[in-house]
């Protein structure tokens, strides 16, 4: 035990590690998403692309702890699930992409999709039409795909969810749900691909305190009235991440 705590404490960037998951548990609180948006590309400074997505999938069962019996009861559970089963099927063919990509490609994909999705939350762009049950299948979908690639496990649906007319309330719910059972999708292909080690388990142990409180803190914090003022919050936390996070600073 000594010697894992001992390379835990070692691990390049812990303090920036720390850091960036108690900013990103706030967020995570108060809006229901952003984790990912906020930890990936900070992380992947400092870690192999296969323990960043380890970390975010065991961390996020701390955050899921703090905030699901609540969400529960809001969540469209049907359109959730729709959307969970897909990306059940998808996520191993991301996991098997990641050992073909090489690392830098990977950061620059993060970059990108991160970059993307935050473009188009500051845009408004919004749809008005409803989605079946096979345009929220494809949804479900990609985002398994690219949560298995890349640790960004929620960007497709945070961009479907904003893009909408649900009330936040409605939103943070079912973002919450999602990515509770994405996440639980995750670990079981992790722990069968042999990702989860002892080394990777105590370091999300470690980052898994402070998130786990910050994240009660943030969701102390919402309150629906203010919904403009948290996307906003969120869009300038993800913007430092994602600049801090350019491969072009190594």
């Amino acid at each position: 035990m000594p010697d894992i705590l001992g390379q835990v404490l070692a691990t390049p960037g812990l303090i920036w590690l720390l850091a960036t998951i108690s900013v990103a548990g706030i967020i995570r609180g108060f809006t229901g998403f952003g984790t990912a948006l906020i930890f990936v590309p900070v992380a992947g400074i400092f870690l192999m692309p296969q323990q960043v997505i380890a970390l975010m999938t065991l961390t996020g069962v701390f955050s899921t702890s703090a905030l699901l019996p609540r969400a529960w009861g809001l969540a469209h559970k049907r359109e959730v699930s729709i959307l969970a089963i897909a990306a059940l099927i998808t996520v191993p063919l991301g996991l098997w992409l990641l050992g073909l990509v090489e690392r830098e490609v990977i950061r620059w994909l993060v970059t990108a999709i991160a970059g993307v999705t935050l473009a188009s939350l500051i845009a408004g762009w919004r749809f008005a039409r409803h989605v079946a049950p096979l345009g929220l299948l494809a949804i479900g979908g990609a985002a398994g795909l690219i949560g298995g690639l890349t640790g960004l496990t929620g960007p497709i649906v945070i961009m479907f969810y904003l893009a909408g007319h649900s009330a936040a309330a409605s939103v943070r719910a079912n973002t919450i749900l999602f990515l509770a059972l994405l996440d639980l999708v995750l670990v079981v292909n992790l722990a069968l691909s042999g990702h989860l080690g002892l080394e990777i388990i105590s370091l999300a142990a470690v980052l898994g305190v402070p998130y786990f409180i910050t994240t009660l803190i943030g969701q102390a914090l919402f309150d629906p009235t203010y919904e403009q003022a948290y996307r906003w919050a969120t869009y300038v936390v993800i913007t430092l991440a994602l600049v801090s996070g350019l491969p072009i600073w190594n």
